[in-house]
């Protein structure tokens, strides 16, 4: 590492004080730097089981370049991009690349499947938008970019990651793709009493399981439904996908109904599973759902009926308990007489009743129905992740400018007796963005098999560069060590291009390559002709395209 670098400080992730006091009380041993197995989470989290280094390097310094930028010795490969052609049927990669996860062929670290979210379109797929009225040509063009891809990723014999477009499972789901629907919403009045959904998109960040499929999580679908004349209650829920079978497609309406950022599954002491999601608004909530039955991992997938019923919570942070969003306890409220409008809440409670009448009701509301049980909004909660060393639950609150929090932070929750199944939790402000930091923003985090967090940070577009923000320039990936001569500092790995956020990462199971999306680059653009960036400037090209990059140079160690 470079010493003599001027390095921004994070709270400590070991710590002292309340960090430590928090650890000690639940129970929580010192992290060595390694996983244990005390925590079974979805193995999402970069291979953690490995027990490797996730590489050393020097970092790098905010950069306002119209570049992709790794620290010395590292490249990347652009392995896809928006309308490369991903298969033999000529399907194309789609917009707004997002979440990634990396499936193993027959256990290969250099072959595999990935899957890739697509969270919206702009002006590169779309073309400009006249009087904000889309033609019916844009519609279908906005259905068809979002959703998922499903391509098939090899490296080969001169160690540069390439698609493979021959591959029998790539394919695309998206605003067209028919899904099956499950849970306590399905076939009720709360979705035109549908079983079946047509389409996802609007899909932001998600999680794998613990039988190795995808939860995909539906996050702005308002205006995309809208314009497509699609029922919008048959959007804005969790998707699971297997990729290596195109015949598996479901929306769990037991998990609710929000702007979903992400999942991250866990099993509880007694064996249920659990999965986390944030909900990413401002003012919004953090949410916990328990299944009812248990994980048996010689069932494989058809553990995913544990989804389909269970109970889902809310996060009240001033008492510290997760609270059931349940028919029960909404009309309990509802039915007090001393009633008062929860903050986030405008309806009448007149219309409230008539609104709440089922559990369906409540899942297929469910922002409302947790504000009305005593959910605390929060400042746009994002990422939410297990971590495999302590089984404590970091969340990404992104930033509130309503409430000034305009570099935003990250929670750590310590779940009672440090069982993820517990109604009960403390928490701290594990670090906050802004100066002293080095980093605004927070959104996607991950850890490697080292201990190390990894961040990812999402300043808007339209406030890169500019006032508060111009310190931090363009977003990045930065990493947090946990152990060593450079534990609890903020290192700068990466530096997206103009206008993009850092999304997705993801490692190998060997941990040598890390998949990472550039989304959105030249969002700010309005004439073609003049694009704000052109990043990954493909000779000839005047468009920006977002996109997954395949990037090496770890170094790894015991």
């Amino acid at each position: 590492m470079n010493k003599n670098m001027d390095r921004k400080t994070f709270l400590s992730f070991l710590g002292t004080g309340a960090a430590a006091l928090a650890a000690a009380s639940a129970g929580l041993g010192t992290l060595d730097g390694k996983a244990s197995a005390m925590s079974s989470t979805a193995d999402h989290l970069f291979g953690f089981k490995t027990n490797k280094v996730s590489g050393y390097f020097n970092p790098i310094q905010p950069s306002k370049e119209d570049k992709l930028v790794l620290p010395k010795n590292f490249k990347y490969d652009v392995v896809a991009a928006f309308d490369d052609v991903i298969n033999k049927a000529g399907e194309k990669f789609g917009q707004g690349a997002d979440y990634n996860a990396y499936f193993p062929i027959n256990g290969s670290n250099t072959r595999g499947l990935l899957v890739t979210n697509h969270e919206y379109t702009n002006i590169f797929s779309l073309g400009p938008i006249v009087d904000g009225k889309m033609t019916a040509d844009q519609i279908q063009k906005d259905l068809y970019y979002q959703g998922m891809s499903v391509i098939e990723v090899y490296r080969d014999e001169n160690g540069t990651w390439k698609m493979d477009t021959s591959s029998k499972y790539a394919r695309r789901i998206n605003g067209m793709t028919k899904f099956d629907i499950t849970g306590p919403a399905k076939g009720t009045a709360a979705l035109g009493n549908a079983t079946t959904a047509t389409g996802t998109f609007a899909n932001c960040s998600g999680g794998v399981t613990l039988w190795n499929t995808v939860l995909s999580c539906e996050e702005n679908f308002a205006e995309t439904a809208a314009n497509a004349k699609l029922p919008e209650t048959h959007y804005g829920w969790v998707v699971e996908v297997d990729p290596f079978d195109k015949s598996f497609l479901k929306k769990h309406t037991a998990l609710g109904r929000f702007n979903h950022e992400n999942t991250a599954m866990g099993i509880a002491a007694d064996g249920r599973v659990v999965v986390y999601m944030g909900d990413d608004k401002k003012d919004a909530c953090v949410y916990k759902f328990v299944s009812k039955g248990k994980y048996d991992k010689l069932k494989g997938r058809s553990n995913s009926a544990l989804l389909e019923e269970g109970t889902l919570y809310v996060a009240n942070l001033k008492s510290g308990k997760w609270l059931p969003v349940t028919l029960e306890e909404v009309t309990k409220v509802l039915n007090n007489e001393k009633f008062k409008n929860p903050y986030g809440v405008s309806a009448k409670k007149e219309d409230l009743i008539k609104k709440f009448k089922s559990q369906a009701d409540v899942v297929t509301n469910c922002h409302e129905a947790a504000l009305l049980v005593g959910g605390t909004p929060t400042d746009r909660p994002e990422d939410v992740e297990i971590s495999p060393f302590d089984n404590t639950v970091f969340i990404c609150h992104t930033n509130n400018d309503i409430h000034g929090n305009i570099h935003g932070h990250i929670t750590r929750i310590f779940e009672a007796g440090n069982d993820l199944g517990s109604v009960e939790f403390d928490f701290e402000i594990f670090a906050a963005g802004g100066r002293q930091s080095g980093f605004s923003s927070p959104d996607n985090l991950a850890f490697d098999s080292n201990g190390h967090l990894w961040v990812v940070t999402d300043i808007s577009s339209s406030s890169q560069n500019k006032g508060v923000h111009k310190s931090f320039m363009n977003n990045g990936l930065f990493v947090i060590p946990t152990s060593g001569a450079d534990q609890a500092k903020a290192l700068q790995f990466a530096s997206g291009p103009n206008d993009s956020e850092l999304t997705g990462p993801f490692f190998t199971p060997d941990e040598q390559t890390l998949f990472l999306s550039v989304q959105h680059p030249g969002e700010n653009t309005t004439d073609l002709n003049n694009p704000t960036s052109t990043w990954p400037h493909r000779p000839g090209d005047k468009k920006a395209r977002c996109g997954v990059v395949a990037i090496s140079g770890f170094k790894l160690g015991n």
